[in-house]
């Protein structure tokens, strides 16, 4: 449809002649727009329109336009009421301007003819009351009173429902038939990057566009970009009402934030109460463990000490009950041994007494003592054995009466 709608603008119009894709649905009204100011001394403006594309409706800027020669005027494009659909006519570069559907495009373009300017002497001369021009710098300008002087909010098509009634005028019809050039590859250009731009759209922008007229063809950004009427307004309104919203995010997200914030230190402190809780909880168990593990230690090492204390108890009594038994044993070998020797004593003392003659028996010699007792080694000692007395010599048998010695004297006796 676009490569239809280029062509359409090559082709030289024909009075009230329909080219293009045929459309049911009639355009929007024009947008209400200032004109930028001239760029260039000899560019003339060529006023906005609604074109049709894959995505419907879209607006092309108005912007001013080096002619293709000098001596050119342009007759802007319009849509038409045709065989119950509408077409788009296309504009051209011409001598004269014909007709153009009677569409009011404002600066000059007020449905008829042009009232904007003409040229004299290879110069183009401005009407300063309908264009937008420094006249510091340009000195070829004129003021005159022109109706409809601005574009606004109007009608955009011929015929059809709702749409201008004009028809052409007899002169109108015979510029229709001269020679005409077509629009020039800044224009083509101009209405592509509006196509490829989705804000130009009808459906978007709702009949005002961001950029509603340029300074140049093609440049939508920048100080030469002006905006439709109402709609900075609107888009101010809307920059308002997409920063309260913005606000009452952020400060539904910073409340949001904030309630995750309380809720993560209150977690924080739960988790902190609960970790406390299981430290001292582990501790307890702990102190308990380590309680009844000394007391357990306690009781064995009381178990320990009175089990050794009961062995060595009994031990010192086997050893004592020893001591004691091999005492008294021991007392009564010593005791025999001394009641032995003075009776072999005894025996052998009495039996040379009857053997030897009584004229040479010998005095009885005195018992030797008794050997004293060997200590022991019993833990308590044992009281010394009684010293048996010397056994006594037994009586001489009476032999003859005792001699005496010379003198008088007796013989001592044996």
């Amino acid at each position: 449809m676009l490569m239809t709608a280029f062509l359409i603008l090559a082709i030289p119009a024909i009075s009230m002649a329909q080219f293009g894709v045929s459309i049911v649905i009639a355009p929007p009204e024009l947008v209400a727009y200032s004109q930028p100011i001239c760029p260039q001394s000899g560019y003339l403006w060529t006023p906005g329109y609604w074109a049709y594309g894959g995505e419907g409706y879209f607006w092309v800027p108005g912007t001013w336009v080096e002619p293709p020669m000098v001596g050119l005027l342009w007759t802007p494009g319009y849509w038409g009421w045709n065989n119950n659909a509408y077409a788009w006519n296309g504009g051209y570069w011409g001598t004269t301007v014909g007709f153009y559907g009677g569409v009011n495009y404002g600066y000059g373009y007020g449905g008829s003819g042009y009232e904007g300017g003409y040229w004299r002497n290879n110069q183009f001369s401005y009407n300063t009351t309908v264009n937008n021009v420094d006249r510091t710098t340009f000195h070829n300008t004129y003021e005159k009173t022109v109706i409809n002087e601005r574009a606004g909010a109007s009608v955009s098509y011929n015929g059809g429902r709702g749409g201008i009634t004009a028809r052409p005028t007899a002169a109108e019809e015979t510029v229709a038939r001269e020679h005409h050039t077509p629009a020039t590859s800044a224009q083509t250009g101009h209405q592509e990057a509006a196509a490829k731009n989705r804000d130009m759209l009808a459906s978007v922008n709702h009949g005002k566009p961001a950029v509603a007229a340029t300074s140049k063809p093609g440049e939508f950004t920048g100080k030469g970009a002006v905006a439709a009427n109402g709609a900075a307004a609107e888009n101010k309104a809307a920059e308002n009402k997409a920063a309260e919203n913005k606000a009452t995010e952020n400060k539904a997200a910073e409340n949001k934030a904030a309630e995750n914030k309380a809720n993560e230190n209150k977690e924080a402190e739960s988790k902190a109460s609960e970790n406390k809780a299981a430290e001292n909880k582990a501790a307890e168990t702990k102190a308990s463990e380590n309680r009844e593990a000394e007391s357990k230690a306690a009781e064995n090492k009381a178990s320990e000490n009175k089990a050794a204390e009961n062995k060595a108890a009994a031990t010192r009594s086997n050893e004592n009950k020893a001591a004691a038994n091999k005492a008294p044993a021991a007392r009564s070998t010593e005791n025999k041994a001394p009641e032995n020797k003075p009776s072999a004593a005894r025996s052998t003392e009495t039996k040379p007494a009857h053997a030897q003659p009584a004229a040479h028996q010998q005095p009885a010699p005195k018992p030797a003592p008794a050997p004293a007792p060997r200590p022991t080694t019993a833990a308590h000692a044992q009281p010394a054995p009684h010293q048996q007395a010397a056994p006594r010599p037994e009586s001489k048998p009476e032999s003859a009466p005792e001699k005496k010695a010379p003198g008088g004297k007796e013989e001592p006796k044996q």
